[in-house]
């Protein structure tokens, strides 16, 4: 009977160890859950239209590899929300009295994601690519040189002084992002294959249309002051961020609809209804550049600025803004060429030409233009909407004028071929991203589509990049686009209008401008 009992507790004992165990167990899978839940929090998964064709932002202009490549690496100096610069990696930046010195004293301890020390000879050697691969910085810097003084000074030595130099170092496109000299002395005409820079993230992964995978880098180094565009303190608040590859604009919708993706960094105009009645999403209108209508001024009746003054008189550009993007959040009403956010360049002049929609006038500049029912061809793409539906209603409001207008509308690829052709077009319509100086506004440009050739805007343009500051250039662009504006019309701004991003509710922190912000950014 005893041995009974003690055969009976030995197996009570060996099920009471078992069930403890499996407590045990299911607790510790209940702690792991809570730590893979826990973990799940630190990633933000954002979506791109596009796979980037390389991270190397010396050697593309696209918006896509600089939307990832800017948590990657760093510039001297950088824009803050007035598209103003500031010191970045630079600690601070002097200019010598003859504008022709810029001395940049770089910050100490700031170190690449392999852990070396950044110092002036990367600094140099990156920047010297910069210049040679860049279209607007081989204008703006001719025969300019980049020395290193010591470790932590970099001189940069002009020919002549240019009021333009610190904004064209902080441009968002194409920016001149600082590498380990060793890296930049790898680079092809393709750019770099190893991406290494100062960021608050590090490439860990990248999967060929699938996905970009960057990881925080620990020792990132911030600068203190408050963040401003994309100045200020950077801190990465995730531990990984992934950028998937989603190319349709419908599954992209979904993906953000349903929380399988954070943040959506292209959504269409069309959608915007539905995301922005989505009370789990927010969205984040965020300014491209100019919406307008080019002139041909090398072949045909755009020759003449009266039909280019005719036009211009005849258009109803806010008919034109709001049957384009039918919510007034996502444009503004504005004759600048250079956006109200630049404080540094916006002026009122030329206003009184803009959004005239006055066809009495039109029809009188027509008739001293010697208008005759000549046909008028107008191309846009049907690749984006705005630039499709812009063009239909500047199509209809020139017959409603009576004149003879013939809209043709080919793929991105195709028009990119097209407006080269002077015979082959009279007005395009078109977009042009923002930029920093009145030095990178192409359509100015006679080698520019549209070939604007004009003297005096020619000569403006040159004495806006001699000037020794801003400030001294100021009035001589307030002068050239009143002159533009008024006289010579080189195009017709329709207005500014912004590309839009959206994010799920438990995203905080998450900001845009000129794309998004990862940085700062967290997920409950």
């Amino acid at each position: 009977m005893k041995m009974k009992k003690r055969l009976l507790l030995s197996v009570l004992l060996v099920l009471l160890l078992a069930v403890t165990a499996c407590s045990k167990d299911e607790s510790a899978g209940g702690s792991e859950g809570s730590k893979e839940e826990s973990k799940g929090k630190t990633e933000l998964k954002l979506t791109l239209s596009a796979q980037p064709p390389t991270l190397d932002t010396v050697a593309t202009n696209s918006v896509d590899s600089a939307t990832v490549a800017r948590n990657v690496f760093e510039t001297l100096v950088t824009p803050n929300a007035n598209f103003q610069p500031e010191p970045m990696l630079a600690e601070k930046v002097d200019l010598s009295d003859d504008g022709l010195t810029y001395t940049f004293t770089l910050r100490q301890g700031v170190t690449f994601h392999n852990g070396k020390e950044m110092k002036a000879e990367d600094v140099v050697a990156s920047m010297n690519r910069w210049m040679e691969a860049s279209v607007i910085a081989s204008e703006v810097l001719k025969e300019a040189t980049f020395e290193a003084k010591d470790d932590y000074t970099v001189v940069l030595q002009l020919k002549a002084p240019s009021s333009g130099v610190l904004n064209i170092l902080a441009s968002t496109k194409q920016f001149p992002a600082i590498m380990p000299k060793e890296i930049v002395e790898t680079a092809t005409s393709e750019g770099v294959t190893e991406f290494v820079g100062t960021g608050p993230f590090k490439v860990e992964e990248v999967k060929q249309n699938q996905y970009i995978h960057l990881t925080k880098y620990e020792d990132y180094q911030p600068v203190e002051s408050e963040a401003d565009g994309l100045a200020g303190k950077r801190e990465a608040l995730v531990d990984n961020v992934y950028f998937y590859i989603v190319k349709d604009a419908a599954t992209r919708l979904a993906a953000i609809q349903s929380g399988e993706y954070d943040v959506n960094t292209d959504v269409y105009f069309e959608q915007y209804d539905v995301v922005k009645q989505d009370s789990n999403i927010e969205t984040f209108p965020d300014q491209y550049g100019n919406l307008l209508a080019v002139y041909n001024k090398k072949s045909g009746l755009f020759t003449d600025k009266k039909m280019r003054q005719a036009i211009n008189a005849a258009i109803n550009t806010e008919d034109v803004m709001l049957a384009t993007f039918s919510h007034e959040e996502l444009f503004s009403l504005d004759h600048g060429y250079m956006s109200k956010d630049q404080k540094d360049w916006y002026t009122e002049k030329g206003l009184e030409s803009y959004n005239q929609a006055d066809a009495k006038k039109a029809k009188a500049l027509l008739e001293e233009a010697g208008y005759n029912g000549e046909e008028i061809n107008i191309i846009a793409t049907s690749d984006y909407s705005e630039h499709y539906d812009s063009a239909v209603v500047l199509e209809g409001q020139l017959r409603e004028l009576g004149l003879n207008v013939k809209l043709e509308t080919f793929d991105w690829p195709t028009l990119l071929e097209k407006r080269k052709n002077p015979e082959a077009w009279d007005i395009m319509v078109t977009a042009y991203s923002t930029v920093t100086t009145p030095a990178q506004i192409y359509y100015l440009n006679p080698s520019d589509h549209g070939w604007t050739s004009d003297e005096k805007i020619a000569e403006l343009l040159k004495q806006i990049d001699a000037a020794p500051s801003v400030e001294v250039a100021q009035p001589l662009w307030a002068e050239l686009q009143e002159y533009a504006s008024n006289d010579y019309v080189p195009v017709t701004p329709f207005g500014t209008y912004s590309l839009v991003a959206a994010a799920r509710n438990n995203v905080k922190g998450f900001k845009i401008f000129q794309g998004p912000i990862v940085w700062n950014t967290s997920v409950e």
